[in-house]
């Protein structure tokens, strides 16, 4: 009778929680990319309001993505060499510090001493330093996730993970769109972008304190060989696994062409006329949709046909694109913009736990920098793409062009790998499968 009791005993939606350390890295990782949020809606905003050019927010993201997908191979290397808390706290000292210097230059005080090119100048610099930040915080956070939990519980893990990415995504968007919109109204004198700052600098030292409460995670692989074949051996294990490179590349094509992020402060003001509370919901609305799916995917999980469901949810992803360049009614792009974030979650963790299971210890940081390269870098030069599209084609074609071949990338890598699509997790692990 306990035999049938513990074979019938509901999976533990809370298993990755009961580790002290997953806690403090889920918490960091919370207060961080919700300070980060916020950061990236105003400036976005207050760029945008200070020259109406979508050129300019095209360099928005390329000033982040130079750095991040320049260095990143390096930054691997660095973590697999290196103690990982220490590093975070290095790498968080500086983006507190670039963060601190963009609260000193759009303070009222400060802006009517300085020309718009230097003001431009050094919110630029620092989007900069933060994207050199990140080419080593990707594969940090990377190793510490990976030692926190066992790897039977990494899917729960990877939910859980990404779920609180995406309320932080849903809650920054939102309180930096707001306080962007009232602050001067409650406090006069006091600037919308100055009482953003404020609170996204609070947030950033809760991050600090969080990866203080991490144990150590010292190196498990101190390479002998010259730092180039370290590298040359962490990119050739991505290129030879046939999942991981498809998965990586699926992402990579898919977020450059269909990323839309870049152009909210464009329809926020010039097609909806909604303001900066409006692009705040806007933003929101994504990360609303795939919060909601990542809380169903613990308790309905997509992996038992990963390859199958990751294409679905690309495909889904790029209609809702286009949908959303077709509307003209602002609750019917948020209704799109929840669906490109529902459909984009499911992608994210299938995608995260297929990172987790086929990449061997020893190798964790360089495959994380690869990993960076292909897409935690390809949201910032997708922006880039969309700032350039739009100011050749217009907005909304460069939106509609977008998702269109979105919906391309999708069928050719269906055309490729239909081996993949009836195998289970368990399957697509086998060596017949990845390679």
């Amino acid at each position: 009778m306990p035999d049938e009791e513990n074979n019938t005993r509901k999976p533990d939606s809370f298993a990755a929680l009961r580790y002290k350390d997953f806690r403090s890295y889920v918490g960091m990782r919370f207060c961080f990319t919700f300070a980060y949020q916020m950061q990236t809606v105003v400036l976005g905003f207050y760029i945008y309001q200070l020259t109406h050019s979508k050129i300019a927010l095209a360099f928005i993201g390329l000033s982040e993505a130079i750095p991040a997908v320049g260095i990143a191979l390096y930054g691997g290397y660095i973590a697999d060499k290196y103690e990982k808390r220490k590093m975070l706290l290095l790498i968080f000292s500086g983006v507190f510090l670039s963060s601190f210097i963009m609260f000193i230059a759009t303070l009222n005080s400060v802006t009517g001493y300085m020309h718009i090119h230097g003001l431009l100048a050094v919110l630029y610099g620092m989007i900069f330093c933060n994207g050199v930040a990140r080419a080593f915080y990707g594969p940090a956070t990377f190793t510490i996730y990976a030692h926190s939990v066992p790897k039977e519980i990494y899917p729960n893990a990877s939910t859980w993970s990404s779920s609180s990415w995406q309320v932080a995504s849903i809650l920054g968007p939102l309180t930096g769109g707001f306080i962007y919109g009232f602050a001067s109204h409650m406090f006069p004198g006091l600037s919308g972008i100055t009482a953003t700052f404020c609170l996204v600098l609070i947030l950033m030292l809760i991050s600090l304190y969080l990866v203080f409460r991490l144990r150590t995670y010292p190196p498990v692989f101190i390479p002998k060989e010259n730092i180039w074949i370290s590298l040359k051996e962490g990119l050739n294990f991505v290129f030879s696994n046939k999942v991981m490179f498809y998965a990586m590349s699926l992402d990579l094509f898919s977020v450059f062409f269909g990323g839309i992020v870049a152009l909210l402060p464009v329809f926020a003001l010039d097609i909806l006329k909604v303001g900066s509370e409006g692009l705040g919901v806007m933003r929101m609305a994504s990360s609303l949709g795939a919060a909601l799916t990542m809380l169903v995917m613990i308790r309905y999980s997509p992996m038992n046909k990963p390859w199958r469901n990751l294409l679905i949810a690309v495909l889904g992803f790029g209609v809702s694109i286009i949908g959303f360049g077709l509307s003209h009614i602002f609750y019917l792009s948020l209704l799109f913009l929840f669906l490109q974030g529902a459909f984009d979650s499911i992608s994210v963790i299938i995608r995260g736990t297929l990172m987790q299971l086929l990449t061997p210890d020893h190798m964790r940081g360089r495959v994380s920098a690869v990993n960076s390269m292909f897409i935690g870098s390809s949201n910032e030069i997708g922006d880039f793409e969309s700032g350039v599209a739009a100011k050749l084609l217009g907005t909304i074609p460069a939106v509609i062009f977008g998702g269109s071949m979105t919906l391309a990338i999708v069928t050719i890598t269906w055309l490729k790998t239909k081996k993949l699509i009836p195998l289970s997790l368990n399957e697509i692990q086998t060596p017949q499968a990845i390679k």
